[in-house]
């Protein structure tokens, strides 16, 4: 989970470059086919084209689709706010595993993990800051990604037992990778430029890899224990943030992160279980 924590932000920096000049779907599929070819070449030739047989089918196109969703919402994001802040706000998405893990996969929280769920949203409400001035709305869409996110965690979670990590990491992207080539006509440009071409290319083994690394980390221990280790991630897309646009969170962008951040890392440790 820690290394999908450190290849997500370098992908979300592409996409954000690619964002000032193409269309938000158009990045999307790229992210998503790429994921697809990249998974294929890596994987059939070692596990075979038996790795492509699923036993449950409609499982994995609801986590396919929960995992489209989030990316578009999070590319279109980006366009808007800063890196660190988006980052900081699908920090959510750990805790939202929480009670979706209760209600689907029997994974009991106790009272004192919904309060610290209940903190989490006051550092979102930090963060987002709705009905001020610097209010921006495409903070919204970085809490839907968030929540999409957590649903494709805790589905990728329910499949882990009956799919292989390798079939999973394959059908994550099949929404995007095929489903958008019914509008890809619609919004397509032309990329311009070695730069842009090699953005685009990367977005899918970065994601492609990342997402292979959530599926493992998911096939070995619960969803409610592992996701909070994808907080490298804010810190990721901090150096990045500033690294590639000059930009770094403000005191209050601070004090919401630390806010989620230890919200969620309270629930990880007290859910561990004594060596």
């Amino acid at each position: 989970m820690c290394g999908a924590g450190l290849l997500f932000p370098i992908m979300s920096g592409f996409a954000k470059f690619l964002g000032a000049d193409y269309s938000t779907l158009q990045i999307s599929w790229a992210r998503a086919f790429g994921h697809l070819v990249y998974m294929l070449i890596f994987f059939v030739p070692r596990f075979g084209l038996g790795m492509l047989r699923t036993r449950r089918f409609g499982t994995q196109l609801a986590r396919s689709s929960m995992l489209f969703t989030s990316n578009v919402a999070s590319f279109l994001a980006i366009v808007y706010i800063p890196l660190g802040k988006a980052a900081a706000i699908t920090m959510m998405a750990p805790l939202l595993v929480l009670p979706l893990a209760w209600m689907v996969l029997g994974e009991r929280a106790s009272r004192t993990h919904m309060v610290a769920l209940g903190v989490g949203f006051v550092g979102v409400l930090i963060l987002i800051q709705p009905g001020s001035a610097v209010f921006q709305w495409a903070a919204l869409l970085s809490l839907l990604s968030a929540a999409c996110y957590a649903i494709y965690q805790v589905l990728t979670r329910l499949i882990s037992a009956i799919d292989t990590p390798e079939t999973s990491a394959i059908y994550s992207s099949v929404v995007g990778g095929f489903g958008m080539f019914l509008v890809l006509p619609f919004v397509w440009k032309t990329p311009e430029g070695a730069r842009d071409i090699f953005f685009f290319c990367s977005l899918g083994v970065l994601g492609g890899t990342g997402h292979y690394f959530v599926a493992r980390a998911l096939a070995y221990a619960p969803a409610n224990i592992v996701a909070p280790f994808q907080y490298m991630q804010l810190m990721g897309s901090v150096v990045v943030g500033y690294l590639f646009f000059g930009d770094f969170p403000d005191f209050l962008g601070w004090i919401g992160a630390a806010i989620i951040v230890g919200a969620g890392l309270y629930i990880g440790w007290s859910q561990r279980k004594p060596g």
